[in-house]
């Protein structure tokens, strides 16, 4: 046999980086920024005004949805937080930086986690909100859920002790997930899942805990369109519309004044249309057997209040056959002032391609509007399917602890499918000095977002901020 013939024969040189290589990289890393490093901040002497940075936000939002975003962020320095993804990003831009880059949440603070239902229809848990994702160092999604954590303990009244108990919880069970995925194939990291029947086994609290949480999957498994379709809908002359329900959900019969030029119908029509060429062909055929019959006005969460969000509704066969979607607009996310924008130049596109990267299942009606309709772009999704999250404000140290392990494996999972899981479980390694270190720094960071809480508190009382929904709001109850 000639040697070229052997030669050609021969399997292709590997291209990849080998597991030693990739743990070599982890090592590197810790010399760039070395783990006890991350537990140092302090805000910069040019950081922007807080309230400044929200108004900034608040200019591009439905103004008469503004004062509601505003009441729900005061409710507490937690709930303030949830709105803060952008003050953040800002504050986390001088950092240390491990230079492993992965798909970022980009707003990982705890209520930010939930259950949804699998293709099989088994409740799972995972990361559930991606507006403000985009690729970018793995540490800041950690950062903004320990943050969360002490400001959630706080608001329930923990001891200090016990704060730091669940913060430390929270990373350590990051880091020891991402051993574990570190040693595991691509294939198995993948498809790696966390079921309901494991987050049970993090409920280590009375058999009190116990029966609440298995109350809750029940919930959960009910909440469906049909489910939906009773609660949000009324039967008019003999057909469904949505149900009014302000400020919460206010149909579009009752909002035309407010959406001068195109009507709502005519917007939410025209994104539907433009959302079916970003589904697969199968899933046009099933969308294809649905009629729009209505639309609302949905509002969501606390950051995202002010922008557009919609609830639709689909007929198919007959009313014991309806489909729920929501329609929520897509923005530039809060951390492409820090960070690399993304490489979809629709952002619709960039939440759901971050939300698909990100999560072990996503919806199955997961897509974007493939253009702008009126200057705004859309990204869709379904409404009810077996959603579930955590009433934080309830949970007591016990609760909280077993939460914050449970967030920390999600966020783990979902930083192993796009990241390089060797490298950061050989950065994280097996010590506790990057546990302490992001305790210490969660520790901090809390007190200035408490800081910036007092602040936004007084921009309301001092009228710089609107708290009050006015006479003539369609969103007034």
């Amino acid at each position: 046999m000639s040697s070229s013939s052997t030669a050609a024969d021969s399997p292709p040189e590997r291209t990849l980086p080998t597991v030693e290589e990739r743990q070599e990289r982890g090592r590197e890393a810790r010399k760039q920024a070395p783990r006890s490093s991350h537990g140092d901040w302090s805000p910069a002497a040019d950081r922007p005004d807080p309230i400044e940075t929200l108004m900034a936000q608040d200019a591009g939002r439905l103004q008469f949805l503004v004062p509601i975003r505003h009441q729900r962020m005061g409710v507490s320095a937690f709930t303030f937080y949830r709105g803060t993804a952008a003050i953040m990003a800002n504050d986390l831009a001088g950092t240390p930086d491990s230079s492993i880059r992965a798909q970022l949440c980009g707003d990982a603070h705890l209520s930010n986690f939930g259950g949804f239902a699998s293709p099989e229809r088994t409740l799972i848990f995972d990361v559930n909100d991606f507006d403000e994702t985009l690729p970018g160092p793995w540490e800041w999604d950690l950062k903004r859920l320990a943050a969360s954590l002490v400001l959630a303990g706080r608001n329930v009244g923990l001891s200090r002790k016990d704060v730091r108990a669940v913060v430390a919880a929270g990373v350590d069970y990051y880091r020891s997930i991402m051993q574990r995925l570190a040693a595991m194939s691509n294939l198995d990291v993948w498809y790696r899942t966390i079921t309901a029947d494991e987050i049970r086994s993090h409920v280590t609290g009375n058999k009190k805990q116990r029966k609440k949480f298995d109350k809750g999957v029940k919930k959960a498994h009910r909440r469906n369109s049909l489910r939906a379709f009773s609660k949000l809908t009324e039967t008019v002359d003999g057909r469904a519309r949505i149900r009014s329900d302000p400020p919460l959900l206010v149909p579009m019969r009752d909002l035309a004044t407010h959406f001068p030029g195109r009507s709502i119908e005519e917007t939410v029509r025209a994104s539907l249309e433009r959302y079916r060429e970003t589904i697969s062909p199968e899933l046009q055929t099933l969308l294809a057997r649905y009629e729009f019959v209505d639309a609302a006005l949905k509002v969501v969460g606390v950051g995202s209040v002010g922008t557009r969000c919609f609830a639709v509704l689909l007929i198919g066969r007959d009313e014991k056959d309806p489909l729920f979607l929501q329609v929520k607009e897509a923005d530039k996310a809060a951390l492409e002032a820090e960070l690399p924008s993304s490489r979809f130049s629709k952002h619709g596109r960039r939440v759901v391609e971050g939300q698909r990267l990100m999560q072990s299942f996503s919806d199955i009606f997961l897509g974007w509007s493939s253009g702008k309709v009126d200057g705004q772009e859309y990204y869709w999704r379904q409404l009810k399917d077996m959603k579930a999250s955590a009433d934080v404000d309830s949970m007591d140290f016990t609760a909280l602890e077993g939460y914050a392990r449970i967030c920390g494996a999600a966020l783990a999972r979902a930083h192993a499918r796009s990241g390089d899981e060797v490298a950061i479980a050989t950065y994280l390694g097996k010590s506790g000095t990057f546990t302490k270190s992001m305790t210490r720094f969660a520790e901090v960071y809390a007190d200035q977002a408490e800081a910036d809480y007092e602040a936004f508190r007084e921009a309301i009382d001092s009228g710089r901020l609107s708290s009050e929904t006015p006479e003539d709001s369609p969103v007034r109850s």
